[in-house]
């Protein structure tokens, strides 16, 4: 079964062959995996876009997205930068820490450019129509539709932008004691992504990946209410634009962290796929049975938690297990919950790809 094939049956609620598999590997560990296969760094997503990793492991979507490798998509920067401004006129400083495994490499915001409310009247985002942000979109379409399943990732699409132009604390004060300020706010990047999603869907993606953060661990970052007045009109402008664009396409919408008040209104807008479940956050059986009939989930697979470290037998049982649960009667798309981070033993990458791989649903089925 060709990958693309594989995730459609499986987002249409039926059982393919196998639980189609989903991977995004940060720069410093796609350099190990890469140094693992014998590849050289050329060859791994983080340079050229070839995607030879992820064909590599068994991936079924491949993820492009319309940015510039110094805005949102900022690890692929030498870590000796410093700071930078993006295309925004974000601050933004680079960092790095030591794991087990090897280096990782962060950024931080350090000023934000409309800081100072006056800065609203003069600000002018960057042209979300510029021709090279959809070079690499374009050449994964065209290289890879046939066999694969071709994801658009709109990164920090509504809330998050916002913050970071204006910063976290004030935007939240804003929420509450100045809405038509917040809503401003807000609007410049719905009406920058509306367009970049656009054009992703024009060109022939089969699935947008919406994405902002609105969850803690424990808890939604702002209330489900202020989520509802704010957050929830825009996803849904979003979302019917881009159905009434191509009634196929798919909406993803990642959020980490804990948003199970606000799942029956990610239905009502239309989203289709929920990314990542993080159990530690979102019990993935529990939501399973309360929205799967009417909700696809990708994710569910933590493969670092705090310690003690999984052993590879436990990630690749908690794997098989996910796949006969959630993905019973279709809905899932397996894959880690984050960015596989370069401080993940390989061994333990590797039990949860096997664990996909090699785990069948007619071979479940007998089992039952």
């Amino acid at each position: 079964m060709k990958p693309r094939e594989r995730v459609e049956i499986a987002l249409s609620h039926r059982e393919p062959d196998r639980c189609p598999l989903a991977v995004t590997f940060t720069p410093e560990f796609a350099r190990r995996l890469a140094a693992s296969l014998g590849l050289t760094a050329s060859n791994s997503t983080t340079t050229d876009y070839d995607y030879v990793l992820e064909r590599e492991v068994g991936c079924d979507l491949l993820l492009t997205a319309a940015c510039r490798p110094d805005g949102y998509n900022y690890l692929q920067l030498p870590p000796t930068v410093g700071t930078y401004l993006d295309e925004w006129g974000i601050e933004w400083e680079t960092g790095s820490c030591d794991t087990r495994n090897g280096t990782a490499n962060y950024v931080r915001i350090v000023s934000h450019p409309l800081a100072d409310a006056q800065a609203l009247a003069s600000f002018e985002p960057p042209d979300p129509l510029r021709p090279e942000l959809y070079q690499n979109p374009t050449r994964t379409v065209e290289r890879f539709k046939n066999d694969y399943f071709i994801v658009g990732v709109i990164p920090a699409t509504v809330f998050e932008t916002a913050w970071a132009l204006r910063g976290l604390e004030r935007l939240l004060v804003d929420m509450k004691l100045n809405p038509a300020l917040a809503e401003k706010l807000l609007d410049i990047p719905l009406e920058y992504h509306l367009k970049v999603a656009t054009r992703l869907v024009e060109l022939g993606v089969d699935m947008v990946l919406l994405a902002d953060d609105v969850g803690g661990e424990d808890r939604m970052l702002i209330s489900p209410g202020m989520w509802r007045h704010y957050l929830k009109p825009r996803l849904a402008k979003l979302v019917a634009a881009l159905k009434e664009l191509n009634h196929r396409v798919k909406i993803a919408y990642h959020s980490d962290g804990a948003i199970y008040p606000i799942l029956p209104d990610l239905i009502e807008v239309g989203v289709d796929v929920l990314h990542p479940v993080a159990p530690r956050s979102l019990n993935p059986e529990k939501i399973k049975r309360e929205f799967g009939d009417k909700l696809s989930f990708w994710g569910t697979v933590e493969l670092i938690d705090a310690p003690p470290l999984k052993k590879p037998a436990e990630i690749e049982a908690q794997v098989v297990r996910l796949i006969k649960s959630v993905g019973k009667d279709g809905g899932l798309i397996v894959g880690p919950t984050h960015p596989v981070e370069v401080s993940t033993p390989m061994e333990n990458f590797w039990a949860m790809v096997n664990g996909v791989r090699q785990t069948f649903y007619h071979e479940l089925k007998s089992m039952e």
